[in-house]
């Protein structure tokens, strides 16, 4: 399905989900949001009651996401957007389709970091951690400064800009920073490189040791129903390690280097990326065990490890970085600071209302004038130039890209 066509700067995004992704996303009870810093986006995949929904919105490198309650926080090339659901507000987003969108991410605050190169992003019991790869450390964000340090590997014996051992993943347990993982134990710029299909570890941070060693360039350590996963991204493997050993059990093995995970009961949704480049990415195992390496997002039953699913980026779209579960929602949209209804949407913690000028109450006694509702909305359509990816039903329907 082609809505629109691409202006020269767009990238048309071609899109695949076949009805077994389809059917599992209607019974899940909410949508997702996927980072894509190759693509520059950040896509809302929905479910409307009949069919898949996609929604594309532009980012700076958008990479880590976190969520907690109705708070989004997204980690982009220089900066940490922090967002915030306003779903009175999302149901008059689109005034001639009331009821399109069920929540309305909206940017609250932004914390000007420069370019860390941060990767995951977690809440624990403090507040916000960030993975700030570019210096090798767990961050928190301060008004001061663009991060305070809280915690570096033992073999990282500075603080500099040199990306030493490419940190980058983080898992929270009990409400405390936990288990971090790097694609080496290396302490020089970049040396990591030298031997990225089997330097990567997985530590334990408590303890201050090295969990598991071995891996190809793992990521997304998360804790879930009290067991401990990763991704072992250049492997294409999704494991689970026994932390008290150490051992580590294959769950299953995807045509993909793996990055981004996210858990709903026991199914794993797990980021599927093609490799663009040699230089970082060549001479890893999953490239020899595939010939073909897919983009997308899998579903896999973590009791069988089957993939009951898969939303696939067919062109437009190498890599993904994150995948977050917004349970509850089904018809998501974002907004980033281009657009005008960023500014013009106003909540308190008792109301919202959309600033408008058509919402505007005139002086003139007896004026016609746009009337408040019961939940405190006011209402008028957005500006023409809003726009949003369409519906999709079939496999292979062609996707436009709405993030300009």
């Amino acid at each position: 399905m082609n809505r629109t066509s691409p202006t020269p700067m767009q990238t048309r995004i071609e899109c695949a989900a076949p009805p077994s992704f389809q059917a599992w996303l209607a019974q899940s009870g909410g949508s997702l949001a996927v980072s894509t810093y190759q693509a520059g986006k950040v896509a809302m995949i929905g479910w409307d009651g009949r069919q898949i929904t996609l929604m594309m919105r532009e980012f700076e490198k958008p990479m880590g996401m976190a969520t907690s309650g109705d708070r989004l926080v997204l980690a982009t090339r220089n900066d940490i957007w922090m967002m915030a659901n306003a779903p009175l507000l999302a149901h008059d987003y689109i005034q001639e389709q009331p009821g399109r969108y069920d929540a309305l991410y909206l940017p609250r605050a932004t914390y000007h970091t420069g370019d860390l190169n941060t990767h995951d992003l977690a809440f624990d019991d403090d507040g916000l951690l960030l993975v700030a790869s570019r210096f090798s450390c767990l961050a928190r964000l301060t008004y001061d400064h663009s991060f305070t340090p809280i915690w570096k590997p033992r073999f990282v014996t500075d603080l500099v800009p040199e990306d030493r051992c490419h940190l980058n993943g983080l898992a929270v347990r009990d409400g405390k920073a936990r288990y971090v993982t790097a694609l080496g134990t290396t302490d020089a710029a970049g040396m990591w490189r030298e031997e990225k299909a089997t330097g990567g570890v997985l530590i334990d941070i408590e303890a201050d040791e090295i969990l598991l060693g071995g891996m190809a360039m793992p990521h997304s350590p998360r804790w879930h129903n009290e067991q401990l996963w990763v991704l072992n991204s250049g492997a294409g493997q999704l494991l689970q390690v026994d932390p008290s050993s150490g051992q580590s059990n294959v769950v299953c093995e995807l045509s993909a280097y793996l990055r981004g995970l996210c858990f709903v009961d026991h199914y794993a949704l797990i980021g599927m990326c093609k490799i663009r480049e040699k230089h970082i990415f060549g001479g890893l195992p999953v490239q020899q065990r595939y010939e073909k390496l897919i983009c997308g997002v899998a579903v896999v039953d973590t009791r069988s490890g089957e993939q009951v699913g898969m939303f696939e980026y067919t062109s437009g779209c190498e890599e993904v970085f994150e995948i977050r579960f917004l349970p509850g929602v089904y018809r998501p949209m974002i907004l980033n600071l281009e657009r005008r209804a960023a500014r013009e949407a106003i909540t308190n913690c008792d109301s919202s209302f959309w600033l408008r000028p058509g919402n505007e109450r005139s002086n003139t006694p007896n004026a016609d004038s746009t009337s408040e509702r019961a939940t405190g909305r006011t209402t008028l359509p957005p500006s023409s130039s809003d726009a949003t990816v369409g519906p999709m039903q079939q496999m292979g329907n062609m996707l436009p890209d709405s993030g300009n």
